[in-house]
């Protein structure tokens, strides 16, 4: 995500949340457009109807409470709409419904999309997950490792034992900043020197080169600007911006219509207002640039094509992005990657004995997954690794992720389904009802016969 950063609480509550996979390759393919697709019988895809009635009705419940303003919901189980739904309001100033084609902030919900992306030219051999870094990104050759502080409060700086790998950058294990956390030398440097408003990706890379790492590569997990820097070499490989590379390798074979790093002035009618809690009076307030002007406003196509969080899209959108991913790669007979890839992505890269970060996913207030044991994280997906040690009802190789705005989204193969939910609030649901592990907790209790 990128963030003109004046505002530590601002970067805070812009941090991104967002498992596993897979899959063999079914061939389940939605229609194009899932807003007009007929909804299944519940029991035919093994649910209850009483049970999605219930996931109806809480979903429902935070629009009802003020918590927020609108939410889309879109729940897919073997290609077929199980339920998609949407509550409240877009906009509350103008009094516009949430609706099914509703443009939404999805902020980190960009990382997949970066990794699939970068997956494509891994397959075409243009780069391997072992390579350095510093191949691609030669102002990355010669990082420090902050190791401390002195008497005096400056930085203990040590040389890295060696140079961060492409495995590392698409796992978060490289050991770079991002400016999120609060209280942490390495990310004040990320604040100072605004790596997050860096007008281009090129220079996003030279400032991040120049602020030390948090940790020797791969002895550690934080959640960084790597999918930023993945986009920069996105960029290199295939000669393109990273936004032509996006539209034409991966949005237009999958009719993501409303998918870009810009919202156009002719779809500014479905483009979602954004909110916040107003900490005084614990009341929903709109979020526009005159509240907080450091915020990206999604609608200058020459911003920074951030790969970490820059996209809008919309729950039709991802929601085809996510059977592609469920499907091992491929959607309406067109193929992005292969099933191997898509399983590759999905085996998780933390090293046994690494105790991964969860502050940021706890800042924005979601339960649904969170690292612990039987969870790990892969190449730019958190996936379940065992369930039953994870404590979560979900399939093994679940992928997911979500968003600084509250967005979320889980693929579920072994259960052959995906999940996406859509909000626009920024802290995600902290202080409210975490939706994301209520949807999770009671779209799995309503699955009560999975092998349909």
């Amino acid at each position: 995500m990128i963030f003109r950063t004046k505002a530590a609480t601002w970067l805070v509550l812009a941090s991104v949340l967002t498992a596993p996979v897979v899959m063999g390759g079914c061939a389940h393919a939605p229609s194009p457009d899932l807003a007009t697709a007929p909804v299944a019988a519940p029991e035919a895809l093994g649910f209850d109807g009483n049970g999605l009635k219930a996931l109806d009705a809480a979903m429902g419940k935070a629009v009802a409470n003020g918590e927020i303003a609108g939410l889309s919901t879109l729940l897919v189980r073997h290609g077929k709409v199980v339920q998609f739904n949407t509550y409240g309001q877009a906009s509350v100033a103008t009094n516009v419904a949430m609706g099914k084609d509703t443009i939404h902030r999805i902020f980190s919900m960009t990382k997949p999309v970066t990794g699939v992306a970068l997956m494509i030219l891994y397959e075409e051999g243009k780069w391997n997950l072992d390579d350095p870094v510093s191949k691609y990104l030669p102002e990355l050759a010669n990082l420090s490792v902050m190791t401390g502080v002195d008497g005096d409060g400056k930085m203990i700086l040590v040389p890295a034992k060696r140079p961060p790998t492409m495995r590392e950058l698409m796992s978060h294990t490289a050991g770079f900043g991002y400016g999120l956390s609060p209280n942490n030398a390495i990310d004040d440097m990320f604040r100072a020197k605004q790596v997050l408003g860096a007008p281009t990706l090129s220079e996003l890379v030279t400032r991040t080169a120049s602020i030390p790492l948090k940790f020797q590569p791969g002895e550690n997990w934080s959640y960084s600007v790597s999918v930023d820097l993945q986009g920069r070499i996105v960029e290199i490989l295939s000669g393109q911006t990273l936004g032509d590379f996006f539209a034409t390798r991966i949005f237009k074979p999958l009719n993501m219509n409303d998918t870009a790093f810009s919202v156009p002035p002719e779809k500014l009618n479905r483009f979602s207002d954004l909110f916040a809690i107003n900490p005084q009076t614990g009341k929903l307030i709109q979020v526009t640039p005159a509240v907080a002007p450091q915020l990206p406003t999604f609608t200058n196509p020459k911003a920074l094509q951030s790969g970490g969080g820059g996209l809008v899209s919309t729950s039709n959108d991802y929601g085809r992005f996510a059977q592609m991913i469920l499907n091992g790669g491929q959607l309406d007979g067109k193929r992005l990657l292969k099933p191997e890839t898509i399983a590759l992505m999905g085996q998780s890269a933390i090293a046994p004995g690494v105790n991964a970060d969860n502050g940021l996913l706890q800042s924005l207030g979601t339960s649904a997954f969170s690292f612990s044991r039987g969870m790990g994280f892969g190449l730019n997906f958190m996936v379940v690794t065992d369930p039953q040690l994870a404590g979560v009802a979900v399939g093994k190789g679940t992928l997911s992720w979500g968003g600084a705005a509250g967005t979320w989204f889980w693929i579920d193969p072994a259960n052959d389904l995906y999940f996406v939910g859509m909000i626009q609030r920024m802290g995600g649901t902290r202080g409210m009802t975490d939706l994301s592990g209520l949807s999770r907790t009671l779209t799995y209790q309503a699955l009560t016969n999975p092998k349909r």
